[in-house]
């Protein structure tokens, strides 16, 4: 498999840096740096005063390495702000232009590149967060994920890509990653193979995937990855930015099955060009034994493997407290094999942990974890910060959470809820039980600051539903609608139990609400 050294990355720096320097000088304007430096995983942020830099996190694995260095640099750079993305990346915010390019080149000699982390480009490959450590899972993904990974970096510069190309890997039912509804996504079967899904996505004219394939052993998964480029190529409208995606050669083709039948054409001209794309090896990681401590707690989780544990960290918006991520790179450097795994709703998973690691894990990230499922609420960066953001969705999150606190619901009584700022679903909201997405309501003649309401999204697979839209609610009246559902929802033993033996009150509750 070819890959792509990081000297040979280092030579585009030059040209982001020049540009970068224009941009902040005046003498180009945003939409000209946006389409320049989506390239190099950053972007201006809102008002064009600061830049965020997206540091790719493969398989959303953060190695001990990759660990401190991101601490460090946090720490030389007082980096102000970061955030857990629903792609399993760190962002960096609120960079000077300078700063971006220094972390850029520096990252890419801790083995982290940034490049394609925006823009036309393959984004980062995600990997169900517990691959290799969670009970009942079908098998470990995450090598095969990482190689992934490595082979679609090789795509980064290659002609004619989708806008964006998401790739996903899961391993159970669960489908945290979306496997089954990404451009392409692979599913883990229990007898040790994967069924391939093509051509979805969320956002605007959402898609769930075509199963292209069935019971592929997971060596051959390059053949399936490149088979996608070539689809696009021949089927995907890539002269039209807003068409530019996997999801509509759907109706390209004439529909899924057609659509099937045309990605199998390309599959088999990989095949039968005589490339080599089998992947011969790949590292697992080692299991490792307890040491008889123990470890429990609502935030704890028994690893399949026997006095291992798992310790998850919900930072409220996916934002963590950079003081308390870099004195957790610092407590796991003495952890042999411990190491952070990034979820797609925002989360972050210490893993391989004996019991007594674990006690000081919680007890580090307690001050800053969510203390409910509600409190594990995903959010996009939002609209104070993006700049194609139309809300603040983190600013609509934080007020939820003070109004559900005040109120004194218990654990349950509300799901965790999914917002974005925009169409574009960073943030989700099409997959939750209860998504909110930024939008815009005339009240007397004036633009009041809103957002839709979806409800009923399932991202299990065999269960894959879009929320359904129900209609536009101001934003202020957002934490108030949450409130009274939740008090409902706990006289039934919560939001759940309440919505199955009530399928109606929700959209009752809801009608007194929407403008």
């Amino acid at each position: 498999m070819n890959t792509i050294r990081p000297e040979t990355w280092k030579q585009d720096l030059p040209a982001f840096r020049e540009k970068t320097a224009e941009f902040y000088a005046g003498e180009l304007d945003k939409a000209a740096y946006k389409g320049f430096s989506g390239f190099y995983g950053s972007y201006a942020q809102r008002g064009g005063q600061a830049n965020m830099l997206r540091l790719r996190m493969t398989a959303g694995r953060v190695t001990p390495e990759k660990l401190a260095f991101t601490a460090r640099v946090i720490q030389d750079y007082r980096v102000p702000r970061i955030h857990f993305t629903t792609c399993q990346t760190i962002q960096l915010h609120d960079l000077d232009g300078r700063t971006a390019g220094d972390i850029m080149e520096a990252a890419l000699d801790a083995g982290i590149v940034t490049m394609g982390g925006g823009g036309d480009y393959p984004r980062n490959v995600m990997c169900s967060p517990l691959s290799g450590v969670e009970p009942g899972e079908y098998f470990d993904v995450l090598p095969w994920a990482e190689a992934a990974g490595e082979y679609l970096m090789t795509f980064i510069k290659a002609e004619k890509m989708p806008r964006k190309l998401k790739v996903g890997f899961s391993n159970s039912p669960q489908n945290i990653t979306h496997a089954t509804y990404r451009d392409l996504g692979f599913a883990a079967r229990p007898d040790g193979t994967f069924d391939v899904y093509s051509a979805g996505g969320l956002g605007n004219n959402p898609r769930f995937g075509v199963k292209v394939a069935e019971a592929v052993p997971p060596r051959k998964i390059l053949y399936y990855i490149k088979a996608m480029w070539l689809t696009f190529r021949a089927y995907g409208n890539y002269e039209n930015r807003g068409r530019a995606r996997t999801r509509y050669m759907q109706d390209a083709c004439g529909g899924p099955e057609a659509y099937a039948k045309a990605y199998q054409e390309k599959l088999q001209e990989v095949f039968a060009s005589g490339e080599n794309l089998d992947i011969d090896r790949v590292e697992a990681l080692a299991d490792r034994d307890g040491d008889g401590t123990a470890a429990e707690g609502p935030r704890v989780i028994p690893q399949k493997q026997p006095g291992r544990y798992a310790v998850v960290w919900h930072p409220l918006g996916g934002q963590p407290d950079p003081a308390t991520f870099c004195a957790l790179s610092d407590l796991l450097a003495g952890m042999d094999g411990a190491e952070m795994r990034l979820s797609p709703d925002e989360s972050a998973y210490l893993v391989n942990l004996t019991g007594a690691q674990a006690q000081k894990v919680l007890a580090l990230t307690e001050p800053d974890s969510a203390r409910s499922l509600f409190e594990t609420s995903v959010s996009c960066i939002g609209g104070a910060t993006c700049q194609v953001g139309l809300r603040d969705s983190q600013g609509l999150l934080a007020s939820c959470v003070r109004a559900v606190r005040e109120a004194q619901l218990p654990d349950g009584a509300l799901p965790q809820i999914h917002i974005s700022g925009c169409p574009s679903s960073c943030g989700t909201h099409q997959t939750g039980a209860l998504g909110f997405r930024g939008a815009s309501k005339a009240v007397d003649g004036k633009p009041r600051s809103a957002f839709t309401l979806y409800v009923g999204g399932d991202a299990r697979q065999g269960q894959e539903t879009m929320g359904r839209e129900l209609g536009v609610i101001l934003e202020d009246r957002i934490p108030a609608f949450l409130v009274e559902i939740g008090q409902a929802a706990a006289a039934q033993g919560g939001f759940f139990p309440w919505r199955d033996v009530h399928p109606a009150a929700l959209e009752e509750i809801a009608g007194r609400y929407l403008a």
